[in-house]
């Protein structure tokens, strides 16, 4: 493993994720760098729990997805376990799936089937919040080494700055075309019904929390129709 040169390609990649435009663009960039900076990565993938379950983000192979439905399915493998807020691990690996697993017994046995010959799994967390799991595959047992761990902590450690902000920044977008629309959809109840801004606004929640629909729904509705249905 040429160090330098990964230092070279790691400090361009780390340009290139802030450059992106959205999220999915960053996190696309994110997984298939690994494909060419982890030392035997055939595929890779971020894995993500959520209150509804297990979603796959930005895989580069179909390999990946029926990976992770599988851990989703029987509620145990290492990506899943990885990506836990209450675990405590950061780095998981299995050497090689032709090998029983303590761990993950169903999980290997059923793996070895989708093609899977060896993985690694990172947790992809900043000091403020856990974002999910970094997940490297192989088609080969043993393809991954020190020089692949170390390669793919490296690259998680930058995903996860570069997902935290592109993240960030997103919310902040929303947050102010919301903060928009809002506004205009008061504008035209003031205009109409000759109300305040304080009993436009009261309007707005009144009939969101009638109607169970959020407030930036019921304000995009009245811009397009010009008032309240």
């Amino acid at each position: 493993m040429d160090w330098r040169m990964f230092a070279e390609r790691m400090a361009k990649l780390a340009r290139e994720l802030l450059a992106q435009d959205t999220v999915s663009d960053t996190l696309e960039r994110i997984t298939c760098s690994a494909t060419e900076l982890v030392p035997g990565c055939d595929a890779a993938g971020i894995l993500i729990l959520h209150a509804k379950g297990v979603r796959t983000l930005a895989p580069t192979d179909q390999l990946v997805i029926d990976s992770d439905e599988l851990q989703e399915r029987l509620q145990e493998g290492p990506c899943y376990d990885v990506a836990r807020p209450e675990s405590d691990e950061r780095v998981f690996r299995i050497t090689d799936f032709r090998e029983p697993h303590p761990g993950w017994p169903r999980y290997v046995s059923e793996a070895r089937k989708l093609g899977l010959g060896s993985m690694m799994g990172f947790l992809l967390y900043t000091e403020e919040e856990d974002l999910g799991a970094l997940n490297i595959y192989s088609r080969e047992p043993g393809a991954f080494g020190e020089a692949s761990e170390t390669a793919g902590w490296l690259l998680a450690s930058h995903a996860a700055v570069a997902f935290s902000s592109a993240r960030t920044h997103a919310q902040l977008e929303q947050a102010v075309a919301t903060r928009h629309v809002i506004g205009e959809a008061m504008g035209i109840l003031m205009g109409s019904h000759d109300l305040t801004e304080e009993q436009a606004f009261k309007v707005l929640r009144r009939y969101s929390q009638d109607k169970n629909i959020k407030l930036r729904e019921v304000a995009r509705q009245i811009c397009e129709r010009g008032g309240l249905s």
